[in-house]
């Protein structure tokens, strides 16, 4: 909650903590662990198109690290992540999570003004919950390389032996 204050307080628009932070915490929860570690970076993606310079994000990471240096994040305007991509440009920030690679990572959560949490899901909440490892759409031909790259370098199952990991061709 307190990551979440922290975005919130920011007061970006199209502004959601999401990927790993979300998923891991889920699959944690559904492996019965008391607590989950936090990941390496705490994802936050927002949506401007005019304000998508990348020193912009640092600035905004510098400024959540004065909110709580105990947290690694990571910002980053989805309004210019298409190019780095190599897909087209994205209408906002739940829009580029559909272009994520896997379905159980594009999920965002953020905190509305009244404290109530909010649910950015493209995919829907299915695989998550199910525990499943499904390859966005990209990601099912054009981009498998990277899918299956990422499948192998994350060593999810190892963590969370109860995944269902599909790696078969659509």
């Amino acid at each position: 909650m307190r990551a979440l204050e922290c975005v919130r307080e920011l007061g970006l628009p199209d502004c959601w903590v999401a990927a790993g932070f979300v998923r891991n915490a889920v699959w944690d929860h559904l492996h019965l662990r008391a607590a989950s570690s936090l990941p390496q970076d705490i994802d936050v993606i927002w949506y401007a198109p005019p304000d998508a310079a990348p020193e912009r994000d640092a600035a905004l990471e510098a400024g959540l690290l004065q909110r709580d240096g105990s947290l690694a994040w990571s910002v980053k305007n989805q309004a210019r992540m298409h190019l780095r991509n190599g897909d087209v440009a994205y209408r906002s920030a739940t829009d580029a999570m559909r272009h994520w690679p896997e379905t159980a990572t594009a999920v965002g959560v953020r905190l509305d003004d009244r404290g109530g949490v909010e649910i950015a899901a493209p995919f829907g909440l299915d695989d998550l919950f199910a525990l499943v490892v499904r390859p966005g759409p990209r990601f099912m031909a054009e981009k498998r390389s990277v899918y299956l790259d990422r499948i192998r370098s994350k060593d999810w199952q190892a963590r969370w032996p109860r995944l269902r990991i599909e790696t078969q061709s659509a």
